[in-house]
């Protein structure tokens, strides 16, 4: 449904002519996702809002400052933030598909000879189509090749892989939002879509894990320092001279 979902929004923002008409596909978009995890575990579901707002900041980033794409609009549209959390939500959901469970990481294998292939023909095939030379594609993919075969998570960001793969050809295809030939600063050459840009993707999940764990590390010093106050407070009383 997830998968199904990301193609039919694509094409509605493709046709769309006013902001408020995308605004309404945000808020439909972020329905979508909130009954899409309600009957996730809560932990999960944490960690797909979570994606949300880290998501919001890599996109405002990548977009808007740096340049590296352009949404039809000259926006963020508002349908992108909880886009990123139903991605996130099917490579949580993918470590449950029979096909998973059934082969293990040999699944992960043949994901990622998948888009070594894709990386290889977008620095030698692809080019002579679409005139681009795609070396953006190419360095993601070590990047992506080390969550997939290092990550206890691989079965997540395997998913990853199709999910951007699938929403990355769409949308540029449909002309949502295009890649620049060439990254500012960096100048590195990139396709439209770049081949493994799952890899860049990999890395904002990863900042979800460190978001959570940065939570909980949070949470878990906080009673210790009202506890800390309680105690000297009551020293205090303690220590100080009677009139």
């Amino acid at each position: 449904y997830l998968l199904t979902y990301t193609p039919i929004l694509l094409f509605a923002d493709s046709r769309i002519t006013a902001l408020w008409q995308q605004w309404l596909l945000g808020v439909l978009t972020f329905a979508a996702l909130y009954l899409a995890a309600l009957k996730a575990p809560r932990e999960q579901r944490l960690q797909v809002w979570t994606c949300v707002i880290v998501a919001t900041g890599f996109e405002i980033f990548g977009s808007l400052i740096w340049g590296l794409y352009r949404y039809r609009l000259h926006n963020v549209p508002l349908f992108v933030p909880p886009g990123h959390g139903m991605v996130y939500l099917f490579g949580l959901l993918a470590a449950g598909l029979p096909v998973v469970r059934q082969h293990g990481k040999r699944v992960a294998h043949v994901i990622l000879a998948g888009a070594t292939a894709w990386a290889v023909a977008g620095l030698t095939v692809l080019p002579v189509i679409t005139g681009r030379v795609d070396v953006q594609g190419a360095l993601c993919l070590p990047v992506f090749a080390y969550f997939v075969l290092r990550s206890p998570r691989w079965a997540l960001f395997s998913a990853i892989f199709i999910a951007t793969g699938e929403l990355e050809i769409v949308g540029t295809t449909l002309g949502n939002w295009a890649w620049l030939p060439i990254a500012p600063w960096t100048h590195i050459p990139s396709g439209n879509p770049p081949s493994v840009i799952a890899g860049g993707y990999c890395v904002i999940d990863a900042s979800v894990l460190l978001s959570m764990r940065g939570l909980a590390a949070l949470r878990a010093r906080l009673p210790y320092r009202a506890g800390l106050k309680t105690i000297m407070a009551s020293m205090t009383s303690t220590i100080a001279p009677r009139a």
